[in-house]
């Protein structure tokens, strides 16, 4: 569906229903040079059991219109000004890699709007290598190399998907290609920027749960778990073998540390 968010027009994946505002928001933000589409299979399953799903393409991303917001600040008040239009007041908020920068700071700045907060292949700082930075801003593909090499877990290089057929590694790059012009490196431009994270986290007073990978690359586990340490009651799921793109390499587990998550926040249906 298309919304109108602070001005710009912005599409948002359902799930594959009908967006009902009766039912308990779930927003679902993907990360850098990304787009809605990295949520396709957990969108569908929280549609299907007892939510609204919103899982947004950021402004300049995917279908949505206007340009890439330059900050994460300012992309965290955008996404806060979702729930409203669509004529809710707050929302469960799950975000990925950048995203979780990005509820990270939502949660902080706007606690009324959030009820929930998941944050997948999370780190309150996400310091981007200078040669990546130079790749990206050169429009060079060896940038949309790095990430996709970097971004996935050994079993990834060797096939890895759960889906019969399918190349992790692929379609990551497919994906990155599809990005408009800068985007990725307005994106880990942000993403080099941000420092506020654990002074955000402080705030944050909803219940949280990160998901981390192990052998990430680019979020350590051990980053994950420090910026647990600054969040009131944050629970942690460290899925082990893996990397940074867990919604890909760890799609189950994933969904269940997720559903928890809302269970907290209120009962959705069990699988």
């Amino acid at each position: 569906m298309h919304i109108t968010v602070d001005g710009t027009d912005c599409f948002a994946a359902t799930g594959g229903r009908e967006f009902d505002p009766a039912l308990p928001l779930v927003v679902l933000v993907h990360g850098a040079g990304l787009d809605s589409s990295v949520w396709a299979l957990h969108s569908r399953w929280f549609a299907h059991h007892g939510s609204s799903v919103l899982a947004v393409d950021l402004p300049g991303h995917g279908r949505s219109g206007g340009s890439p917001l330059p900050t994460i600040a300012a992309m965290a008040d955008w996404v806060a000004a979702l729930p409203a239009a669509v004529g809710l007041e707050k929302a469960i908020l799950i975000g990925h890699s950048m995203g979780s920068l990005v509820a990270i700071e939502a949660a902080a700045r706007h606690p009324g709007r959030v009820s929930a907060l998941g944050l997948v292949g999370a780190a309150a700082a996400m310091p981007v290598h200078a040669d990546l930075l130079a790749a990206a801003a050169a429009g060079d593909h060896a940038a949309i190399a790095m990430v996709s090499i970097w971004g996935h877990g050994f079993r990834a290089g060797l096939g890895g998907s759960l889906a019969p057929g399918l190349w992790m590694l692929g379609e990551a790059q497919r994906l990155l290609e599809r990005a408009r012009p800068g985007v990725l490196f307005n994106d880990l431009s942000a993403c080099n920027a941000y420092a506020d994270g654990i002074e955000s986290a402080h705030h944050i007073a909803c219940p949280t749960t990160l998901v981390l990978g192990r052998r990430d690359l680019m979020t350590p586990a051990k980053a994950g778990i420090e910026l647990a340490g600054a969040i009131p009651g944050a629970r942690v799921v460290v899925l082990e073998e893996a990397g940074h793109m867990l919604m890909a390499e760890r799609p189950d587990d994933v969904l269940d540390a997720l559903a928890a998550l809302c269970d907290r926040a209120g009962p959705f249906q069990s699988h």
